[in-house]
């Protein structure tokens, strides 16, 4: 039993490690280094990779308090059809996930689409639906201390064989709707931002390890 006790525990204790050493990291963008005030392009943090916004009107572009951090990427004058874009490659990699949070004003979108394409063209819906973004207000208002999970959101791109191994990939979020975050209408000065945003493949070997650590606790249990 003593045996099988610390067994579990070290493969207990190798697996978080093993996931952060095998964690690809394509893109990191935290926008506590470009600190955004124009429509970019802006380089990640971490990794490559870069994010820029379109606007049809003259938006403002600003770097207010993040989720949990100092700044994020934020604008106005927002309208269906404009969009936050990200532009990074996939060479040599597949099965991508992408993580972000986001948040808009009252009278800021609340309805977006998140695309894909690899010529900066031609764009794909990855679900065909839109996702809902909440408004910046208790309980879901963003600060520089607290980190709130309520508005990250967390997309599976496994399943996209598209964008596996490409030297350009692009990710959009597309404001889909005149509806605002509150419910009403989108007004001009009504804002969107967003912050921590990671485009990763995670490494399987993670997983091996854990069956493999499975199969020795039988193993030993039944030798017992």
């Amino acid at each position: 039993m003593k045996k099988q006790i610390a067994l579990v525990l070290a493969v207990g204790a190798l697996l978080p490690a093993s996931r952060v050493l095998a964690d690809t990291t394509i893109a990191n963008f935290t926008f506590e280094t470009s600190v955004p005030t124009t429509a970019g392009p802006f380089n990640a943090e971490v990794g490559t990779g870069t994010i820029s916004g379109s606007h049809a009107g003259a938006s403002v572009y600003s770097s207010p308090a993040g989720n949990g951090s100092a700044h994020s990427y934020s604008s106005t004058l927002w309208a269906t059809g404009d969009y936050y874009q990200l532009h990074f490659s996939t060479v040599g990699l597949s099965g991508v996930y992408l993580n972000f949070d986001q948040v808009s004003s009252g009278t800021g979108p609340g309805k977006f689409l998140l695309e894909y394409s690899t010529d900066g063209t031609t764009f794909t819906p990855v679900t065909g639906t839109d996702y809902t973004v909440l408004a910046n207000t208790t309980p879901n208002a963003w600060s520089s201390g607290t980190h709130l999970t309520t508005t990250t959101f967390n997309n599976d791109l496994t399943g996209i064989t598209a964008i596996n191994n490409k030297s350009d990939v692009y990710i959009r979020f597309v404001d889909d709707s005149t509806t605002s975050a509150n419910g009403g209408t989108v007004a001009t000065g009504g804002t969107d931002r967003m912050d921590n945003i990671v485009v990763v493949v995670p490494e399987p070997s993670t997983y091996a390890l854990l069956g493999t650590g499975l199969a020795s606790l039988l193993f030993f249990r039944r030798k017992k």
